[in-house]
């Protein structure tokens, strides 16, 4: 086979696995499946590059690695048909729509309520999963978006618990009231207050251009849909004088499901902590690299210690 170009040295590597023993696969499907995703179209070459790569290491590769590819080509709108069933998932009517319940074995998955029941609380995001998410989310175009919500709606996914409504209340009049005048800083604030967010995601929220973070803030908040339409409005000119925006960001919060803004809020806050996990880590690493290289220059090369000589009546001396 041709060297691919999504991985170059590909067979290469394949290869010193194979004559030094040492099991890179789990390494290189995890490798090869975020180079693909990063990328939001490829050409007819490159997903069948694709698929004959993630053949070749999707049976050979541990349950957890398995598991991690299975969750990031899950809501990847351009995986290929043949690896969506290679990994059990079902490919939808529209392939630009692809189902999250792969995300786990078929045997965990909860079972669809009958009709009149809760749906079910699903299962708690990791940190790590969270963060992917919310990245996947945030740099995805309008139409993804779509695709990801509609997806999240039925997803085995745990969601964010409601904010009670004497506090929703309270923050919508307050989000309502700086929105009619137009200040933005009190209500970036106000919402991110409200729905428990650090500030980075809000602002990342708040100075999203297509607007669909907002709506998913909005409908986790409870915000009713006349409310968040005069939000659109008052909040930024440049957005309330463009009538298309408006009217496509309105149609859209009334399709968006609030069990699916409240898994993108869990996914939000668990981004949250998988940052403040990896700033802790490397803070204490570099506390201890300089721990050892101060300790290091403090003690030098410690001499050897000078026999114990017995000198008679006189005792002992060095």
């Amino acid at each position: 086979m041709t060297r691919s170009s999504l991985f170059p040295g590909f067979d290469g590597l394949l290869t010193l696995s194979r004559r030094e023993g040492v099991d890179i696969k789990p390494t290189l499907l995890r490798v090869l499946t975020d180079l693909y995703v990063q990328a939001s179209t490829h050409s007819a070459d490159e997903e069948r590059q694709f698929v004959e790569l993630v053949s070749r290491l999707i049976d050979d590769v541990d349950d957890t690695t398995r598991a991690a590819v299975r969750a990031r080509l899950a809501i990847y709108p351009g995986t290929p048909i043949e690896i969506l069933r290679r990994l059990g998932l079902r490919p939808a009517q529209d392939e630009a729509m692809l189902p999250l319940a792969g995300l786990i074995p078929p045997a965990l998955r909860p079972q669809a309520p009958a009709r009149g029941e809760a749906a079910p609380a699903g299962l708690a995001m990791q940190p790590k999963d969270a963060a992917e998410l919310s990245e996947m989310f945030l740099r995805a175009a309008s139409k993804e978006r779509i695709a990801i919500l509609e997806n999240l709606a039925t997803a085995p996914l745990k969601p964010a618990a409601p904010i009670p409504q004497h506090r929703a209340r309270h923050a919508i009049e307050a989000l309502e009231m700086a929105a009619f005048n137009a200040d933005v800083e009190t209500f970036t604030i106000e919402l991110g207050e409200s729905l428990i967010l650090p500030a980075r995601i809000t602002h990342e929220v708040m100075n999203d251009s297509g607007g669909e973070p907002l709506a998913c803030a909005a409908k986790a908040l409870g915000m009713p849909a006349p409310v968040f339409e005069r939000v659109l409005l008052f909040l930024k000119p440049e957005m309330g004088q463009s009538v298309q925006t408006v009217f496509r960001l309105s149609r859209f919060y009334e399709r968006l499901s609030e069990r699916a803004a409240l898994v993108m809020l869990a996914a939000w806050r668990g981004s949250a902590v998988a940052a403040m996990r990896a700033k802790h880590r490397a803070a204490l690493y570099d506390d201890e690299r300089q721990h050892v290289r101060g300790g290091s220059a403090r003690t030098g090369t410690p001499s050897p210690a000078k026999p114990i000589v017995r000198t008679g009546t006189d005792g002992f001396k060095r």
